[in-house]
């Protein structure tokens, strides 16, 4: 019996070649990646025989159309379908397994399941927990390789944890740099769509430019969903500079047990604002919080802005969180908010507005040690049912650019600001005692 594999393009080859333990590919549309997956699962079956394989899309249908029809077809007479349990056994003993996560409870299904290989096909598609669930599967006391590899595109439920592992390479606390690599592919590497559907790269080019951007050029700063398609890195994001003294310093934070983000701006009086510091921590009770805001930044705000949920009464003591706030030190101005108008400032804080002169220049500007920020702002997607809200999930994205609501909320935009576009921002600096530089200190 003999297997026609077809020959893979210089991109698929660095994926096939790949060693990391986490293999992404992909970043646009037309790259190649399902026709990727298919080969690189079938070539890892005939090479070791015994190991077991998964490949997960989001659902039953797109499993059977894009791998179980094409692979079934291409190893007749090497490998047997089982319906029963979704498995494409092979003569050798490997398996490849076929699965699919609706849902994240869906995940569930495969507690318990040891896998030496996992591909995750569009992983975009699917929330952090599920990528987290599943790369626990892989383990083993056996030879054979121990890889998950995954396609994806800009945009979708997933965008924020696979742009920041693989595109950003903004690694936590027992995530390894070197375990990670990206093979960027478009539809310019895949030569054979090219040659079959030249009309495809003329539909991607017709696209509406957000879309476009992402879909052809593999653009993660922007994709189709994204609510705030004003930023800019370009524009809005710049390296820490000197803030005068006398420049008023607003603290803005988020709260649950879940997550605590703050962030420190400072306005300049002539219609800007500079986010120049955050603190995002997970799992802090309200003192812990407090403790953690006042040491994190020694510097003196004219207001700390929280949300009005925070002065809810609890029905077990009485007292109401910006009340323990305030008795460890932090006191609190209430912002009320509502979203969708909270929403409205924000993007008039990042509109961006070029002037006479072709400059492109905006209200508001975060220094990129503002990681977190910068990370979540371009990464939150429309709410379902097409209004102008934020989605709620991912949750881990909205936190602090809720504390970004709440401050524009507070601090409407200067209606005249276009007019000042053009003039030199750069601070001279006379006397060094003049300025306040931004200091990295504090706590992590």
């Amino acid at each position: 019996m003999k297997l026609v594999l077809g020959v893979p393009n210089e991109k698929q080859r660095l994926f096939f070649e790949a060693k990391n333990r986490y293999v992404a590919y992909g970043g646009a549309r037309g790259g190649g990646k399902s026709w990727a997956v298919r080969r690189k699962s079938l070539l890892l079956a005939l090479r070791y025989g015994g190991i077991k394989i998964l490949i997960v899309r989001r659902s039953y249908g797109e499993l059977r159309e894009n791998h179980i029809r094409p692979l079934v077809r291409d190893t007749k007479g090497v490998a047997v379908y089982k319906e029963m349990d979704k498995s494409l056994a092979f003569l050798n003993g490997s398996m490849i397994f076929f699965g699919f996560c609706g849902c994240v409870s869906d995940v569930d299904r495969y507690q318990g399941m040891e896998f030496d290989v996992i591909f995750l096909d569009e992983a975009t598609h699917f929330p952090e927990e599920v990528f987290d669930a599943l790369k626990v599967c892989i383990r083993g006391v056996n030879d054979f390789p121990k890889r998950f590899y995954l396609t994806c595109n800009p945009g979708g439920v997933g965008h924020g944890w696979v742009k920041r592992l693989f595109i950003d390479r903004n690694f936590r606390e027992g995530e390894k740099g070197e375990d990670y690599v990206f093979i960027k592919a478009t539809v310019f590497d895949n030569k054979a769509l090219l040659k079959q559907d030249p009309a495809y790269v003329e539909q991607l080019k017709a696209l509406p430019p957000q879309r476009r951007r992402a879909w052809l050029d593999g653009d993660w700063d922007v994709f189709s969903g994204q609510f705030f398609g004003e930023f800019d890195w370009n524009v809005h994001v710049i390296k820490p500079c000197g803030l005068r003294k006398e420049w008023t310093r607003i603290r803005v934070f988020d709260y649950g047990l879940d997550r605590l983000a703050c962030l420190w701006i400072a306005l300049d009086g002539m219609g800007r604002a500079y986010v120049y510091d955050e603190l995002c921590v997970s799992n802090l009770i309200v003192s812990e919080a407090a403790r953690r805001i006042l040491s994190h930044n020694g510097d003196e705000v004219f207001c700390t802005l929280a949300p009005a949920d925070l002065w809810g009464r609890s029905q077990e003591s009485g007292r109401s969180r910006a009340e323990i706030f305030a008795a460890c030190g932090l006191v609190l101005t209430m912002v009320k908010s509502e979203r969708i108008g909270g929403w409205f400032n924000v993007r008039e804080w990042l509109k961006v507005v070029v002037n006479e002169k072709g400059e492109r220049d905006s209200r508001l500007k975060i220094f990129e040690n503002c990681e977190e920020l910068i990370r979540c702002l371009p990464a939150v997607q429309f709410a379902k049912g097409g209004v102008e809200d934020v989605a709620t999930e991912p949750h881990d994205l909205t936190h602090v650019v809720d504390a970004l609501r709440y401050f524009c909320a507070w601090r409407p935009v200067a209606a005249d600001f276009g007019c000042m576009l053009g003039q030199d921002r750069h601070i001279e600096i006379d006397d060094e005692e003049e300025l306040d530089f931004f200091s990295y200190g504090g706590e992590e």
